[in-house]
């Protein structure tokens, strides 16, 4: 697990609401490429991802060299041979196929982060975009991408999701885990318009757990839920479970009327099938904000509140919404 320290002077510098920079967090030089490298993904890719997968590639080190070990047919020893190279960590075969001249000198060397990092974000952008594909495997798209990153989308295929522990001793397992674990941390807060207040963390809404998260079935358009229920009737009051920024408020399709908050760490939460929307686009929030009420909009079978986290504001960026809340404190 990577925690390296980084190149940048300061605490934290902030950049446009994406990413964290600074001494721990992401190396000022590195940022803006990064940032790019996500933006140019129609997927919905995270900048955030892209650096908490460089993070645990390289440590943000563009000279990370790492070796294999592998036996001389000819003399029967063991020769030390390089295997993954620079600050994405690209071995010579999938550089051949998949890097390009990022900042177009003419040539695309895997040692230069201005060509290894926007091929990695174009790697993860064609990963995504094939992850999202198959809601039937195990893991939402972005772990996917990244375990196809990690051990070739062949083992993602071959497991039918993101490899188990017992794959290559974890390494793909943990490897996915850790670069999700450290979204969050390298993310920063949305600087573009008012500031978040402070308010605590709590539940959505006073209601028990309905069905779970990655629950499989047919109703759902991919194929498995992508957050949890609370089992509420229609108009009990929905909270913002923490302080943050509406970026949606409206009709959202199967989803109903729905709500989407960015908080601070960059993370969002989503509440759906609300009868009624009590909040709007812009609007600040504390954590116990009364953001709308319950009810059965959508592709629904009964009155309930949908709620989702993830780490972009669209579809297919979720995650395990309890992990979140109980890493906030929420007790659930």
């Amino acid at each position: 697990m990577s925690d390296d320290d980084g190149g940048a002077g300061g605490d934290i510098e902030l950049t446009a609401g994406s990413l964290r920079v600074g001494k721990g967090l992401v190396p000022a030089e590195y940022a803006g490429l990064i940032e790019k490298a996500a933006a140019d993904c129609d997927a919905g890719l995270s900048a955030a991802v892209l650096a908490a997968q460089i993070a645990q590639e390289s440590g943000f080190n563009p000279r990370a060299q790492s070796w294999e070990y592998r036996k001389d047919p000819a003399t029967g020893k063991r020769v030390k041979r390089p295997l993954a190279k620079g600050i994405a960590q690209f071995i010579d075969g999938t550089w051949a196929s998949s890097g390009i001249d990022g900042n177009g000198d003419g040539k695309k060397d895997v040692w230069d982060p201005e060509d290894a990092i926007p091929s990695q974000g174009l790697m993860m952008c064609k990963l995504l975009k094939t992850a999202k594909k198959h809601p039937e495997y195990r893991g939402s798209p972005i772990e996917l991408a990244l375990a196809g990153y990690n051990a070739g989308w062949g083992r993602v295929e071959q497991y039918r999701g993101v490899p188990p522990r017992e794959f290559a001793d974890g390494q793909t397992y943990n490897y996915v885990q850790t670069i999700m674990a450290n979204v969050s941390r390298l993310t920063a807060p949305d600087t573009s318009g008012d500031p978040e207040t402070s308010g605590g963390w709590g539940l959505p809404v006073k209601a028990p757990l309905g069905t779970p998260y990655h629950q499989a079935g047919g109703m759902w358009s991919s194929g498995y839920h992508t957050g949890i229920d609370f089992v509420a009737s229609t108009g009990s009051t929905v909270r913002a479970i923490g302080p943050g920024k509406v970026v949606t408020a409206g009709p959202g399709g199967p989803y109903g009327n729905q709500v989407v908050i960015r908080h601070a760490d960059g993370m969002y939460s989503q509440y759906a099938h609300m009868s009624k929307i009590k909040t709007s686009v812009g609007a600040t929030v504390e954590g116990g904000t009364v953001i709308g009420l319950s009810g059965a909009t959508g592709n629904v079978s009964g009155p309930h509140l949908h709620l989702e986290i993830r780490t972009g504001p669209e579809y297919g960026t979720d995650i395990s919404p309890l992990s979140y809340m109980r890493k906030k404190g929420i007790r659930i």
